[in-house]
């Protein structure tokens, strides 16, 4: 990969990520549908046939077969292009910012697990702890090892990001006697807070808020008729990756794109 022309780095980091992009897919069913994730084979989750190489190429596959099996004509979830497509994006854009370097590695890893939890939320409104407490334990030394985050600003960010969650859904539930925010998101902000710093966390938050303000209305609109609106369960673990991720690929842009805007002259 060193002896790759620079420019043509991000390209083939975009195929690297559509490839994963097919594993990340198999993660993501098999943890909504209880199954190992190692066995067995690829396979259509209707008519259990086997899927051959033509079946799994990230992203092709599903238009050339317009998004049917096969097999047995069954629908294919249009999930799979946009986890692809997602995960090879995200290696495309980190590349294009870091290079071959650590910090691609390691924001691509974090950022990958984000996106599977992401998903894994979208569908049964729960984050996996495997990945939400295994990240929330590597991502400080990976931080502080890999990105030379130091200690003090990786703890920091841990303590404020997952306490700090912990205390608004301590609050909620006190004051209005229901659960308004999961632990999953709670042990997510440990994740996020330990490696990207406390100093990232309101820039997170704040993406977060809007994306998930915004997104509000998709989920109202495709409520049952007759539910109340209070009802309507949104899922806030996925905009917080959006946030981590935005961090990630653009933090440092962002913020001095605000104080120039708030200040009125270049910062």
């Amino acid at each position: 990969m060193h002896q790759l022309p620079p420019e043509l780095l991000p390209w083939f980091a975009l195929v690297f990520g559509l490839v994963f992009g097919s594993f990340y897919n198999v993660c993501i069913h098999r943890y909504i549908a209880g199954e190992s994730i190692v066995w067995p084979p690829s396979r259509c989750p209707k008519c259990e046939t086997r899927l051959g190489i033509p079946d799994l190429v990230p992203v092709f596959s599903y238009l050339f077969l317009r998004g049917k099996c096969r097999h047995c004509g069954s629908h294919i979830s249009v999930r799979y292009p946009v986890v692809e497509l997602a995960s090879g994006l995200l290696a495309f854009l980190l590349m294009h910012r870091y290079g071959l370097t650590w910090p691609f590695a390691v924001y691509y890893v974090f950022g990958s697990a984000l996106l599977v939890a992401s998903f894994i939320d979208f569908e049964l409104f729960i984050l996996p702890d495997p990945i939400t407490l295994g990240g929330a334990v590597l991502a400080p030394p990976a931080a502080i090892l890999l990105l030379d985050l130091p200690w003090q600003a990786s703890l920091a960010g841990a303590v404020v990001g997952g306490g700090g969650f912990w205390l608004v859904a301590w609050l909620f539930r006190k004051l209005r006697g229901v659960e308004g925010m999961g632990l999953g998101d709670v042990k997510l902000m440990l994740l996020i807070g330990g490696l990207c710093g406390a100093s990232a966390l309101p820039l997170v938050t704040i993406i977060a808020g809007c994306a998930a303000l915004g997104a509000s209305l998709w989920f109202l609109a495709r409520r049952e008729k007759g539910t109340d609106a209070r009802e309507v369960q949104i899922p806030f673990g996925p905009f917080l990756s959006l946030g981590a991720v935005m961090h990630m690929l653009y933090g440092p842009d962002i913020i001095h794109w605000w104080i120039a805007l708030v200040t009125g002259r270049p910062f």
